[in-house]
């Protein structure tokens, strides 16, 4: 059965995408810890991380990056955080989390969710971003 990444990935559930490749998608969480909480999914589904062959791992852990960096430049903050858990989505992935303090970055800090239209504006201002420097 296909997680909920997958439909996402396939079209099935729609996202606010910041960014895509070959390899990868990104997208905005919809129960953020802080403004700016993305998620970064390889598109082939695998459980955890470690999992993924070394291509695809290298391939995420850099496209990621580029996330990381545009998020920076987008969502004022110190630093990004990042968290691989996937305990809920059995679907490898990492969380982005734009901080100013270590205890920010914490899921107790989860908000239901924002409002469409500050989710959209926001996933649009990091793909922007990203574009600029592609």
């Amino acid at each position: 059965m296909s997680s909920i990444f997958t439909k996402i990935i396939n079209g099935e559930i729609p996202c606010y995408k910041v960014a895509e490749d070959n390899k990868n998608i990104a997208f905005l969480d919809i129960r953020p810890i802080k403004t700016g909480h993305v998620l970064c999914v390889p598109k082939l589904e695998v459980d955890e991380l470690f999992e993924l062959p070394k291509e695809d791992f290298n391939s995420l852990m850099s496209f990621t990056q580029q996330v990381a960096q545009s998020l920076k430049r987008v969502v004022p903050c110190k630093r990004i955080g990042s968290i691989v858990l996937g305990m809920e989505v059995p679907h490898a992935h990492i969380h982005l989390v734009p901080i100013n303090a270590e205890h920010e970055l914490s899921f107790s800090h989860a908000k239901a969710s924002l409002p469409n239209e500050e989710m959209v504006a926001l996933a649009q201002a990091i793909s922007d971003d990203l574009g600029s420097v592609q």
